[in-house]
């Protein structure tokens, strides 16, 4: 008989929330004590699609946590393991029988990973609840009944957090444990150019949108340098779980009955539910995170070209717009929807390089990164779905209708910025003249376009829409229609 104290465990992954997290809410409703542990996991933190500013806003997010458990006289255990040899080392201190976590839509790490912690727990007569999380749904085999499911989700109202006196582990009893594990500083720079994890920061972020800021959401969303303010900027808290969809869905539900931008906020919670559609592509075709998830696209064999890629990294290329928005991402982290599918596109198109080299530094550029939507929209932006239509962007329409007054350029391309506003959008027409009346030196203080737009957007369009006659191409156009849409296409 096992006379160790018996407790449940709630694992929390990209789920840093209190309020509106189902895996929380089913384990304190089972009245058994409880530890929320949260696990620094060696095969993440070497993935080479996460990157500093992401761990710091995990941590500054267990720190918010922390504070907000301070009440009930708790914190999350936060180690440093593996999650098998962390929950390794808890048993020999208490008989844990039932663990909660959210079913995670990641990497092919995470799933080979929960694969095993499946065994582990089959094994150790563990019952083991994954739970939904902002509404993916695991086990689909076509969307037939995905809108169903996605609008009874919606419907519910968030999930209150309300522990039964005593029943969370206290301070002390997680300070005891800590002692058995590698313990990781929380510790981070707060004086970093990026947004501050947590739920507390997260908060005030949806609050300031809805209380202003959403009313010039249509206007702004794809303006390089207004969007910075007028989109809600709350996507590293829900990517990192810090808010939840649904109680942000509902908030702005309830404000669009008295507001008079109802509009606006039509416009805001319609790409709420998209969030949930890519996510929920991606958890039902993981493969898209090495392949095209059309088979037909397989045969596209583009040539790698690390100087061009280079260059695009580091905002090096002679477009400015492109330039500016690699900079902004490389210090803030954030883009606004139009610039990264710009940026991509150019990767894509322009400089004619597989979409697998961009994954990673885009993923670790990116504050939100999230991988049901990274995936999916890179495919999309590099046109090799097969069902989305070819946009190709063009960086100097997108620059001159979007920052006519090159206001984003100046600002991350401040070798430009003395420069009369049509040379800012195009520096290379500037003659020898005016680069010596400006004292600028193409070339020099700024590169010259390292491709031919026109040329390399043709190559791209030629070469994408021959591909698209491709009769797998087609064969896989229907398969991907008939599983990820609800009206089920023509053959």
């Amino acid at each position: 008989m096992n006379t160790k104290p018996k407790i449940h465990l709630v694992w929390l992954k990209r789920d840093l929330r209190l309020q509106d997290n189902e895996a929380i809410f089913n384990a304190l409703a089972c009245g058994e004590r409880l530890v929320l542990l949260y696990t620094f996991e060696p095969l993440l933190l070497n993935d080479s699609h996460y990157s500093k500013r992401h761990w710091d806003f995990i941590k500054q997010s267990l720190v918010d946590l922390n504070n907000e458990l301070q009440n009930y006289n708790s914190k999350i255990l936060v180690v440093k393991s593996d999650i098998i040899a962390a929950l390794n080392q808890l048993l020999t201190v208490y008989n844990i029988t039932n663990i909660f976590s959210h079913q995670e839509t990641g990497l092919l790490v995470t799933f080979n990973r929960d694969k095993s912690f499946k065994r582990f727990c089959k094994n150790n007569l563990i019952n083991w609840h994954e739970n939904i999380n902002n509404g993916v749904q695991r086990g689909l085999k076509d969307r037939d009944k995905w809108m169903e499911l996605c609008n009874l989700f919606y419907k519910m109202e968030p999930l209150d957090f309300k522990p039964n006196e005593n029943q969370l582990l206290t301070t002390n009893e997680i300070e005891e444990l800590e002692e058995k594990f590698n313990k990781p500083t929380l510790e981070t720079d707060l004086d970093s150019p990026f947004q501050k994890g947590g739920r507390t920061t997260g908060l005030k972020y949806l609050n300031s949108f809805f209380e202003k800021r959403y009313e010039n959401y249509m206007f702004h969303i794809s303006k390089p340098e207004l969007s910075r303010k007028g989109c809600s900027r709350i996507s590293p808290y829900i990517a990192w779980g810090n808010l939840s969809i649904r109680e942000v869905y509902h908030k702005a539900y309830h404000l669009k009955k008295t507001s008079k931008h109802k509009k606006a906020l039509e416009a805001f919670m319609s790409r709420l539910r998209w969030q949930g559609h890519f996510i929920q592509k991606f958890e039902m075709e993981h493969t898209m995170e090495e392949a095209s998830i059309n088979k037909g696209f397989h045969k596209l064999k583009k040539s790698v070209s690390k100087k061009y890629q280079i260059a695009w990294k580091n905002g090096q290329t002679g477009y400015p717009i492109v330039d500016a928005c690699m900079r902004c991402l490389n210090e803030t982290g954030y883009l606004n929807f139009r610039m990264r599918a710009l940026v991509v596109s150019f990767f894509t198109h322009n400089l004619w390089q597989p979409w697998q080299e961009a994954t990673t530094h885009l993923s670790q550029m990116f504050l939100d990164f999230e991988p049901g939507i990274h995936f999916p929209q890179l495919q999309m932006q590099a046109g090799e779905t097969g069902i989305n239509m070819l946009r190709i962007y063009n960086p100097i329409k997108n620059s001159l209708e979007h920052d006519k007054d090159a206001v984003f350029i100046k600002k991350w391309v401040p070798e430009l910025k003395n420069l009369k506003i049509p040379f800012a959008h195009q520096p290379y027409l500037m003659t020898e003249m005016e680069q010596q009346l400006y004292n600028f030196k193409l070339g020099q203080d700024y590169p010259f376009p390292i491709v031919n737009i026109d040329e390399t957007r043709k190559k791209a369009s030629d070469t994408l829409w021959n591909m698209r006659n491709n009769s797998l191409v087609k064969s896989e156009r229907l398969r991907i229609l008939k599983k990820h849409t609800t009206s089920k296409p023509k053959a």
